[in-house]
């Protein structure tokens, strides 16, 4: 296991929202916490720390009159911590490698490889030849329906017709370097993991998995911990004091590193 840090920018602020309320229309989201600091702040942060594979994701649409002061707190994060941060949000085989110009280690992409509800292998082939299997994680963010977990695109707002199993990671692990994995509806909540999704990424091996969703607490980090086997990585947003949260940012830190 090892701490992947965030840094979520949502019209043009760093903040943490309730993943399931976002919406593009009015630029909505419910916030549990809008920082006063920029993302370049985070990123400093984060690169005294060695913290590497953590993620930057926007928020909003290309659409929204929001998005170029995002893409520019985007980039600020980029050229304060190069090589250190992968970057997700609007990601296509037209835009993937300046990403990478402007310092992402990786490029996460989710809608352009699932648009309209399914797989598009072609999409995939395409972003795989411009910035290499290397340089590329898949977001393969989730919401519950029925008893099974579908993965969801569009800043996880609309289901698509691919359920999450251990076939379709097997399947999509030959053309990615890592998974980026949002239990979307405990997102945001701090509320606890969502325990099925948890236990069924653990029993899993392939590319290397990053959970993020619910952790609220030592107890719920000790619990990802033993029902991922320890093989999950772990974001923590709402719930870290750097957002205004309870976990204190240095105690997970030493927490985790105690479970190497």
């Amino acid at each position: 296991m090892q701490f992947r840090p965030c840094i979520d920018i949502h019209n043009g602020k760093v903040k943490q929202i309730v993943g399931g309320s976002l919406l593009d229309q009015g630029d909505y989201a419910q916030d549990n916490f809008v920082s006063e600091q920029d993302a370049a702040f985070f990123a400093e942060l984060y690169r005294r720390d060695g913290l590497k594979g953590g993620h930057i994701i926007l928020l909003n649409p290309k659409s929204s009159e929001y998005y170029g002061q995002t893409k520019a707190q985007a980039e600020l994060a980029l050229h304060t911590w190069p090589g250190g941060l992968q970057i997700g949000g609007g990601v296509t085989a037209e835009n993937a490698a300046e990403w990478l110009e402007h310092g992402a280690s990786h490029v996460i992409a989710t809608s352009y490889v699932f648009s309209d509800g399914r797989f598009q292998e072609q999409h995939l082939q395409q972003l795989e030849a411009e910035v290499g299997k290397e340089h590329l994680v898949l977001d393969l963010s989730c919401r519950r329906r029925g008893e099974d977990y579908w993965i969801v695109t569009d800043r996880w707002q609309k289901f698509t017709e691919v359920r999450l199993t251990h076939e379709i990671m097997t399947q999509l692990s030959s053309h990615c370097d890592e998974f980026l994995i949002h239990a979307v509806d405990v997102e945001g909540r701090a509320n606890g993991i969502e325990k099925e999704l948890v236990e069924m990424l653990g029993n899993w091996s392939g590319a290397a998995v990053t959970y993020a969703g619910g952790v609220g607490s030592f107890e719920d980090l000790e619990e990802l911990y033993r029902l991922g086997k320890g093989k999950l990585n772990v974001t923590i947003g709402s719930a870290l004091d750097l957002f205004g949260g309870p976990m204190q940012y240095r105690k997970v830190l030493q927490t985790i590193k105690e479970k190497r």
